[in-house]
């Protein structure tokens, strides 16, 4: 199979499902890596005020710059996310955001939502222009509390949903219905859209679940406006003009770190 009937076969289940996945697209030393990563940067984060959003309790979100991801270029050079973007997206998508969810342990329940009310393109012309890319740092166990997704709610459209994104207590029996817990390994790697409705389950174990985000847009999408990405000029000028094609952020001498924007979403998950 080519990469373009890949990337076909992916935008096909997302716009039907939700969500899709590359089982095993990176070795595990690979993932250990990003771990790694994730690790050093939360710590950062949390050292300082602003550096970690709460998600919920003992659930935070970090976004961070693409240097302080060893792996960045082998990601978004992926074959199987290079064709999933073009096919979804087009072939002028954007990255926007790269970042981390991490999990640890006695997190509870999220509630059901989506990451962002739904553009008008969405609601009008039933198309979807951003995706969710999502590696896990661990091999996900039921005991981790496994991220939940109801498939097939990326166009459930209905004024009731608080701030756009948090469908009321009255439909979650649509979303246990359909709902499927994901078990991702260290080097898998799912798309999905995040207007998919999904939640975070539980940690009943020890152990954090750290996953790492990115976000990608069809131009025009306007979700950098929610970002802070930027890269040194040392590293964007060692960058392959594959990568700078679809990397639209400031160019700066210095990096400066990322205060975490507090999105209603969080404000809402803090309360959960």
């Amino acid at each position: 199979m080519t990469d373009t009937d890949a990337g076909v076969r992916a935008r096909d289940a997302i716009y039907d499902q939700g969500i899709t996945a590359c089982p095993g697209a990176f070795s595990v030393a690979w993932a250990d890596t990003m771990r790694e990563d994730i690790e050093k940067a939360f710590a950062e984060a949390r050292s300082r005020p602003g550096g970690a959003v709460g998600r919920g309790p003992h659930r935070y979100y970090v976004e961070i710059h693409p240097e302080q991801l060893r792996g960045f270029v082998d990601l978004v050079t992926h074959p199987w996310v290079t064709a999933v973007c073009e096919s979804v997206l087009g072939p002028e998508y954007e990255i926007v955001e790269l970042g981390f969810d991490v999990p640890l342990a006695g997190a509870v329940n999220q509630p059901w939502h989506r990451d962002f009310p739904m553009p008008e393109v969405t609601r009008t012309e039933r198309r979807l222009n951003s995706l969710a890319f999502n590696l896990t740092g661990v091999d996900t166990t039921e005991e981790m509390g496994p991220f939940e997704i109801a498939p097939g709610t990326q166009f459930d459209d209905e004024p009731e949903f608080g701030h756009g994104m948090f469908p009321p207590k009255s439909f979650y029996p649509r979303y246990e219905e359909r709902a499927v817990r994901k078990y991702p390994k260290r080097g898998d790697i799912s798309a999905r859209s995040a207007l998919t409705i999904h939640r975070g389950t539980r940690n009943y174990s020890d152990m954090s679940r750290p996953v790492l985000v990115l976000g990608v847009d069809a131009p025009g999408a306007g979700n950098s406006e929610r970002h802070d990405t930027a890269v040194t000029r040392a590293y964007w000028e060692a960058l392959p003009e594959q990568v700078k094609a679809h990397l639209h952020c400031p160019v700066v001498e210095t990096l400066t770190p990322i205060t975490q924007k507090h999105t209603i979403e969080g404000l809402v998950m803090g309360e959960a």
